[in-house]
């Protein structure tokens, strides 16, 4: 497997827009990405109760196991919480790109971000992808766009592409996604889009997404928030011409990883642009009695908005961490724990067999500077380990938040 440029345009049959159709002022707010036969698809959704129409819409067309043709994508209104008149503007909002591409509504997803509770301006989001379709494409630029289009509060876009040869036939996998606030395990506020040319089962497509997000998507965090419109959504058009992938054998294990490999880049991308952020942070729990008790502990460290300041002050307060670990629920032996700090550079052990160390706070201070931050701890319980991503919590976060709706 190779990583290559590109994004969602990068494998065979796809092409992809973005642009500024004025539902923000002076900014991109609106993708479209097609493909060119219809696609197997694979969705996961937030776990939020409030959900937004698009949501609600695409969780019910991939019951139906359609196939799908295109996806619509805004940013500036989140289209949550707006009754009826939203549900409507949504089933417009698909309706239009259909008529666009000649098929059926159902064959098109949805999906839209931004503020909650806010009017759906349907009329700009239909002129809009009237005047965006034509200038549809599949060059790479033509992905970058519709990465930017995705955006909200983001600094940058996120995109990845990899390839890989399945059956003789080289497969690409391609991806784009947004997110900088409002981002929690269990995703929040996320959008994730993948395509790829490879053909496969539509259920080993769906369960292999399932099992990929549980360890990338679902393990970062930022602010604690879990959105209404949290979507990740993977097409598979068959185009690449491999033999169709229909069990658990050489070529799904080499696709499942591929698909994690994009999946992961694409999580930590939307940790580092954190809103707000200053730091990345990663956190290693090892030797937890279970993998779940694992992942509950590294998330309980991540989401702790006093270890997450103290990332920001560059203070090695161990104790937060500790503190957090704690609280979680998981029961382990404080007198078997190792606490480690790691940056470029360098490490410093905080805690050894469950007893402080003493140790250089300049030092600490110096390793807790740098924008990368790994923060490793060993429990000694058992076997199993799992990885969480956060970043700090600054006072850019609390200017950026206390004015989005301006």
């Amino acid at each position: 497997m190779n990583e290559i440029q590109g994004g969602v345009t990068a494998a065979k049959g796809y092409k992809a827009i973005g642009g500024a159709v004025g539902i923000k002022q002076d900014s991109k707010d609106m993708a479209i990405l097609i493909s060119d036969v219809p696609a197997t698809a694979a969705g996961a959704f937030t776990t939020n109760v409030v959900k937004a129409t698009s949501v609600l819409r695409n969780m019910e067309i991939m019951e139906q196991k359609q196939y799908i043709k295109g996806i619509v994508i805004n940013s500036g209104n989140a289209n949550a919480c707006t009754g009826i008149e939203g549900e409507k503007a949504n089933q417009e909002m698909a309706e239009t790109l259909a008529n666009c591409l000649n098929v059926g509504q159902e064959q098109i997803l949805t999906a839209s971000t931004g503020v909650i509770g806010t009017t759906f301006p349907i009329e700009k989001v239909k002129n809009g992808i009237a005047m965006l379709f034509p200038k549809l494409g599949e060059t790479l630029e033509h992905g970058h766009l519709a990465a930017e289009g995705i955006m909200t509060t983001d600094t940058y876009s996120k995109e990845i592409a990899v390839q890989l040869e399945i059956g003789g036939k080289t497969v690409t996998i391609g991806g784009m996604a947004k997110g900088s606030g409002m981002i929690h395990p269990n995703m929040a506020t996320m959008l994730a889009f993948i395509t790829s040319d490879v053909c496969i089962k539509r259920e080993l497509l769906d369960e292999i997404l399932k099992q990929s997000i549980q360890t990338t998507y679902n393990m970062v965090s930022v602010d604690g928030d879990t959105s209404t419109n949290d979507t990740v959504i993977v097409l598979a058009n068959g185009m690449a011409g491999n033999t169709e992938i229909t069990e658990k054998n050489a070529d799904y294990e080499a696709f499942k990883n591929a698909l994690h490999t994009v999946n992961t880049k694409l999580a930590k991308d939307l940790v580092r642009d954190g809103e707000g952020a200053t730091k990345f942070i990663e956190v290693n729990v090892i030797g937890a009695k279970t993998q779940q008790d694992a992942k509950i502990m590294a998330k309980s460290v991540v989401t702790s908005n006093l270890v997450k300041t103290a990332m920001y002050g560059q203070d090695a307060n161990w104790g937060r961490v500790l503190c957090a670990m704690g609280y979680s629920g998981v029961h382990f032996d404080t007198k078997k724990v190792d606490i480690v700090y790691y940056s470029a550079k360098g490490s410093i052990d905080l805690m050894i067999q469950g007893s402080p160390i003493v140790f250089d706070e300049q030092k600490a201070a110096e390793i807790l500077s740098e924008k990368e931050i790994v923060v490793e701890i060993k429990i000694q319980e058992g076997n199993e380990k799992a990885t969480a991503w956060g970043c700090d919590l600054s006072h850019e976060y609390v200017s950026i938040n206390g004015d989005y709706r301006s």
